[in-house]
Parts: C-alpha cells; structure tokens; sequence
C-alpha cells in the first residue's frame, strides 16, 4: 500500500475477522488490534446470553474503536470490528476520517460452519442470523472493498491486502 491507511476488517460473526484481521496486519507491517477487546463487559455479557446488542449498546465500543484508528493516522493499523451498519461506519470515520474497510463476505451457510466450529468465543451461532439481518454492505462512496472468505486464511489475507493496493 502506497499510504499507511487504518483498515477496518469487518463483517458478520464468523466471517474470519479475528484470524484474517492479524495476518493482514503483518503483511502491511503495521498493529493490530482485536476489535471484541473494546466491548465493555456489559456487551460481552448480553451477547453470551444470546442477546443482541442495540445500538445504544454499541457507541461506545464503536467510539473506543475509533480513538485507536484516530491515534493511528498516519502510522496504519489493522482493527476487527464488525461494522455492520452504514451509521457505524460512519461513526467511525468521524472519528477517524481515513479508515478504509475490508469487508469478508461470503456464503451463510460456510459463515455458519465456521462459527460452530470455534472454541471459547462468546459470539453463539444463534445471533447469526440477526447479524446477516442488520448487515448493510459496504456502498460505491465508502471507501473500502469487499473480500470472500472461502478458501485458507492466507489466501484470504492475499486477497484482502492486494484489493487495498489498488485503493488511492
């Protein structure tokens, strides 16, 4: 990348954020930061039980989110949040003008898979569905790209940093 932009790694749960987001990190040589690290515990607490999280629930973390994208300007940095509304996209880059967004896309059902298969996240595959509900993708005047996540995690971290170099 010619600029050293903070990358948001969004997507639903389960997409690959924490696995993707750390091994996109190295290849641009620059931090990462867990984005689930920034929920407060109250959000972590609501979503084990199986709840949703509103979106008073999520300002908070979203504003934490994007103080540490604000402190890495101008230096880069990789952070996994899921980002699954325009509004916290926004929200995002009002705190932190030139983030960019890498957004793991992919087939429901590989998503679900995956998910059941993790060991020790608070995240249940129930909620998978309210996920995929208040998705809205990525639109033609956000800057980021779209990523699938079939295939190995390197491939996928391939993928994710060479459509970011094509990014001004």
């Amino acid at each position: 990348m010619n600029t050293p932009h903070v990358v948001v790694i969004m997507g639903v749960a389960g997409t690959g954020k924490t696995t993707i987001g750390p091994l996109l990190a190295a290849r641009l040589d620059v931090p990462y930061a867990e984005g689930d690290d920034f929920h407060p515990q109250a959000n972590i607490d609501k979503m084990s039980a199986g709840t949703p999280l509103g979106d008073d629930d999520r300002w908070p973390w979203l504003d934490a989110i994007g103080a540490w994208a604000h402190e890495r300007a101008g230096h880069g940095g990789v952070v996994s949040c899921s980002a699954l509304k325009r509004s916290y996209r926004d929200r995002l880059r009002a705190a932190a003008p030139g983030v960019v967004f890498v957004h793991l896309t992919g087939d429901r059902a590989l998503i679900e898979d995956r998910m059941a298969q993790r060991q020790g996240h608070f995240m249940p595959t129930a909620l998978l569905d309210s996920q995929f509900a208040t998705l809205q993708p990525l639109q033609p005047d956000e800057a980021g790209v779209a990523v699938d996540v079939a295939g190995s995690p390197g491939e996928i971290a391939e993928r994710a940093a060479a459509a970011l170099d094509v990014l001004p």
